[in-house]
């Protein structure tokens, strides 16, 4: 029988760390196409419980995804109009934001020459060059700001069309997994489908139930204080939650500076940093832990690694897709018998109680009493059995 060749274990690594590279390259250069199929596959996913409930109510599919789509629309039309009205009314209080940001920088500067010895006018001469070369450089900035943000927009104007043709062919994208996998079994792979699923839709309503709650105790912290626009800036904190680790910590620099430039004391900007750092505090020990409960079993220092991974590779959009894409490998990992400690090294570690042991070990004399007993015996059975007046075993038989 002819056996398949089999290659040394060097070249077989080389080729699987060649696949990788390839594989990452790939992903990289692709990003805009790759990033906006798993965007809208998991807007498919958060949409769908809704489809399939309109489609039990005999609405056609078509019909029943039209319906999602627009409900989708319009709440965020809604938020983009309630962001809308909050930047508006902060745009027309910008001239005494402005007026306040001055005696702020004037205070500084007179901190500067007292404590320093730095004169305002090496301070202006040094501010004013630093002004020209931002001014010499905004003209690239702002139209490599234009170009991408024009891309974006493009890109999200594709993700309803994507969805919808997603939630159309479900079914025919089901066998298609079939037929890629025909040597598996079909209830082994609807099996693998559904945990993906329930990640996926168990991450995606976590979070949103999460950036409520994290929204709402954020504006009472700041009414509490006194901040103005409490709602924008709480609103703004909780959706950048999106980021995992890092978002509430940017989220809260906007507050900080805006209090510790309008109110009188900089206490109210301390303030500010406590309401959010006892928030974060909340969402990372109770809040997530509950709502979003062990759906997305990843540890942390794996979810640290790929949030750092899918921003060099992606951007923000790495970012918050990281952690669902990890959770979606992880299940994969966990049902490929080949792959099963790649999904042991994401999960979260499983510290098992020390386990006492049920007898305890025998002490020194107990051993010296057994020694001599083996010795004793040894030495009986090494004395002479063919004495005389004693017959032997082998005379008896005869």
């Amino acid at each position: 029988m002819n056996s398949e060749p089999t290659f040394p274990y060097p070249v077989r690594l080389a080729a699987s760390l060649i696949c990788v590279l390839l594989i990452i390259y790939g992903l990289y250069a692709l990003q805009g196409i790759v990033t906006l199929l798993l965007y809208s596959l998991l807007i498919a996913m958060l949409l769908f419980p809704l489809c399939r409930k309109l489609e039990k109510w005999k609405l056609p599919r078509v019909a029943a995804i039209f319906v999602c789509l627009v409900v989708l629309i319009g709440v965020l039309a809604g938020i983009v109009w309630l962001v809308s009205m909050q930047m508006a009314n902060f745009t027309d209080d910008f001239p005494k934001f402005q007026e306040k940001m001055n005696a702020v920088i004037d205070r500084a500067q007179r901190m500067a020459d007292d404590q320093f010895g730095l004169d305002k006018t090496r301070q202006k001469n040094e501010i004013k060059r630093i002004t020209n070369d931002v001014l010499h450089n905004s003209g690239s900035y702002i139209g490599t700001f234009l170009s991408s943000t024009t891309s974006t927009l493009a890109d999200l104007s594709l993700v309803p069309i994507f969805v919808f043709f997603i939630l159309l062919y479900r079914d025919f994208f089901r066998s298609f997994l079939y037929k890629l996998f025909s040597k598996t079994r079909r209830h082994r792979l609807d099996d693998v489908l559904g945990k993906i699923y329930v990640v996926v839709q168990g991450y995606l309503t976590g979070l949103v139930l999460v950036i409520a709650i994290v929204a709402g105790l954020n504006t009472a912290g700041l009414l509490i204080l006194g901040i103005d626009y409490a709602w924008f800036f709480g609103t703004l904190a909780a959706v950048l939650l999106l980021i995992p680790y890092i978002g509430i910590l940017v989220g809260s620099l906007l507050p900080t500076i805006y209090a510790l430039v309008t109110k009188d004391s900089p206490m109210y900007a301390v303030g500010v940093i406590g309401v959010f750092s006892f928030v974060q505090i909340l969402e990372g020990n109770f809040i997530t832990p509950n709502v979003v409960g062990s759906k997305v079993s990843v540890n942390p220092l794996a979810a640290m690694v790929v949030l750092i991974m899918g921003g060099q590779l992606w951007g923000i959009s790495g970012l918050v897709l990281a952690l669902p894409v990890t959770a979606i490998m992880k299940v994969i990992c966990d049902n490929v018998d080949g792959l099963k400690p790649y999904g042991f090294l994401l999960g979260d570690p499983e510290y098992s109680r020390e386990i006492k042991p049920t007898t305890r070990l025998p002490r020194l004399d107990t051993l010296r009493k057994r020694k001599d007993k083996v010795e004793n015996a040894l030495s009986n059975e090494e004395q002479p059995q063919n004495q005389p007046g004693i017959r032997s075993s082998e005379d008896q038989n005869f």
